[in-house]
């Protein structure tokens, strides 16, 4: 996971049976709105369209979901996950970004501490809508 100032990153799963992502989406976005406001986080103003619908504008409206088909899409959704924050220039080393599963990974001896300096080759190839 990755959270940016107007999107976030996420690779989960849904229970067996379960294929509702855009209820899952609104919930999750519902819920760190919320709490984010009450803490006194930020916002860009509503407007007409997102007034009318009582949304404020903390995310994109949309989303893109991805089956992963294997271990090496895995692994190549995950490097891309971890070095959007690089990529969107709010950090030119990834352990500077607080808000990503990245320290996790490192923590865990999944990842060093030094990568994503450089964009990994495979990680522009993915098609995710950004």
């Amino acid at each position: 996971m990755c959270i940016l100032p107007d999107h976030l990153h996420t690779i989960w799963s849904l229970p067996e049976g379960d294929s509702d992502y855009p209820a899952r989406w609104r919930k999750l976005k519902g819920i760190f709105t919320r709490e984010y406001r009450r803490a006194g986080g930020t916002w860009v103003a509503p407007g007409s369209s997102r007034e009318r619908k009582g949304e404020a504008a903390v995310w994109q409206r949309r989303y893109w979901e991805h089956r992963i088909r294997d271990v090496r899409d895995f692994r190549r959704h995950v490097d891309y996950i971890h070095f959007n924050p690089v990529k969107h220039g709010y950090v030119t080393n990834l352990v500077d970004w607080e808000w990503s599963s990245f320290h996790d990974h490192v923590k865990k001896g999944w990842i060093e501490p030094d990568w994503g300096t450089i964009e990994p080759d495979h990680v522009g190839v993915l098609d995710t809508g950004e």
